[in-house]
């Protein structure tokens, strides 16, 4: 159930501006005695909701008399209020992420290999997503069929949003598809790539027979490979993520000539 605490207010502070609605004009006396608020209190709850501009005083009678901001009015003065300390939230943890980006920064990056794997078409997707995220200088993408289990509105949205993000860290990135997957793919689908990314700068997608599996080659450090589902043809079964710098550069020079003799391809 909703409740003025909700918007910031206290219990007390809740009490005596509900009391407020239901006396009208009444004086700090009434107020304890009618919202429970204790004497001692009533005068600082009502000093902190006056400055929240939910109630008014009139000082000049003798005792001092208060009366409630109609509803509405206070509703929308403490939505704003609650909206000014989120917005302000927001900016102290963007900071401290931005701080602790810096000091959880790894260092030269360790030499032995290391792999984990995602079993499941939406675990797959996850592990991608991340690792499309991790991309700070090259992101190589070579897709040759095209997963029945992915939604491909869904996944494809998911891909598009990482690499513009990876383009605007200044990754360059090239995408090798084969021919008659581009023939699968949804015309939405052509259409998000060719407003969102054909134009950019550092992107660029071409076409091949040539292109086989389906993979991601991040950074010439690590490669992230789909694992077709043995039971199901155009399945996926799992996605391995394989961080081994000698292996990425032996996909790599595989990669490279078949990127050359590859057609561009204007989506």
């Amino acid at each position: 159930m909703a409740s003025l605490r909700d918007l910031g207010l206290s219990e007390y502070e809740a009490r005596v501006y509900r009391a407020l609605l239901r006396t009208g004009p009444t004086t700090a006396k009434e107020l304890s005695r009618v919202s429970d608020v204790p004497m001692g209190r009533i005068y600082d709850v009502l000093n902190s909701i006056e400055t929240r501009e939910l109630v008014r005083s009139q000082s000049a009678s003798r005792p001092t008399k208060y009366a409630a901001v109609e509803p509405e009015t206070a509703l929308d003065r403490l939505l704003e209020a609650k909206r000014a300390e989120l917005e302000q939230q927001a900016r102290q943890y963007e900071e401290t992420v931005e701080e602790l980006v810096e000091e959880l920064e790894a260092g030269d990056p360790v030499e032995d290999s290391f792999w984990t794997a995602a079993v499941g078409p939406e675990e797959s997707v996850d592990l991608l997503v991340e690792r499309l995220a991790a991309a700070d200088e090259r992101l190589v993408l070579v897709a040759s069929t095209l997963s029945s289990q992915f939604d491909v509105d869904r996944v494809g949205e998911l891909v598009v949003e990482e690499i513009e993000a990876a383009l605007d860290r200044g990754v360059d990135v090239s995408m090798l598809l084969r021919p008659a997957l581009v023939d699968q793919l949804p015309e939405r689908v052509g259409d998000r790539y060719r407003r969102r990314l054909q134009q950019r700068d550092r992107f660029a997608v071409r076409t091949s027979d040539a292109a086989t599996g389906t993979f991601e080659v991040i950074d010439n450090t690590e490669v992230c490979i789909e694992v077709p589902h043995p039971l199901n043809d155009d399945g996926t079964f799992a996605m391995i993520d394989f961080k081994d710098r000698t292996f990425a550069a032996n996909v790599r020079a595989e990669f490279e000539p078949r990127w050359e003799a590859a057609d561009p391809l204007r989506l």
